[in-house]
């Protein structure tokens, strides 16, 4: 009985050590595979939009005061960022100290517009909820199925040109960032980049 009580143990050290073997193979696999990544940045899922676009000019109402002009060329060379989001979503909720930093950081070159559409009590609760009496907020629905939003959140640069600068859905500041750094490389989203850099 005391053999079969070594063996069993003997074999059971061995498990353990081929497990821990292969737990550091994976993990140095894992590592592999996260090196080899490139970033995401802000998917571009969007059928109806390309780059080079020109927003036509319209006006819509802000909920924040003054009516909100967009496609109109500006002289003073700012970009406009287009952030659709909705009171029920939570992503568009941790996404507002970002845009608020993300104004701040641009120091005047970005003028950050909310968008949605829906139930303008539920909107006014939201602005008052999460401080957003600072930004035009505009209540269309035809805005979104213009810019061909289909998930929420979603962002569109728009240049001082009143032209389309990139687009995509934007769940993290990180893909906030994509969207002002594919403009400056002239693309859609970072994977368009990806996929003309492999082609």
């Amino acid at each position: 009985m005391t053999t079969a009580l070594i063996i069993s143990n003997i074999i059971l050290w061995i498990a353990v050590a081929g497990l821990a073997v292969l737990v550091l193979a994976l993990t140095r696999q894992i590592g592999v595979l996260h090196g080899r990544l490139a970033p995401a940045g802000a998917l571009a899922m969007n059928a109806t939009l390309n780059v080079g676009d020109v927003v036509p000019v319209q006006k819509h109402k802000n909920l924040n005061g003054e009516d909100v002009t967009l496609g109109e060329p500006n002289n003073n060379n700012v970009n406009s960022l287009l952030f659709f989001l909705a009171p029920n979503c939570p992503v568009c909720k941790t996404l507002i100290p970002a845009l608020k930093s993300l104004r701040k950081s641009e120091n005047g070159s970005l003028n950050i517009i909310l968008a949605s559409d829906g139930d303008d009590v539920l909107q006014k609760i939201l602005i008052k909820d999460e401080l957003l009496e600072d930004f035009p907020y505009i209540l269309s629905e035809v805005l979104g199925r213009q810019m061909g939003v289909s998930k929420l959140p979603y962002g569109v640069l728009i240049g001082a040109d009143g032209v389309i600068k990139s687009f995509g859905l934007v769940n993290t500041r990180e893909h906030l960032d994509s969207l002002l750094v594919a403009e400056e490389m002239g693309v859609a989203s970072i994977q368009d980049y990806l996929k003309n850099k492999q082609a």
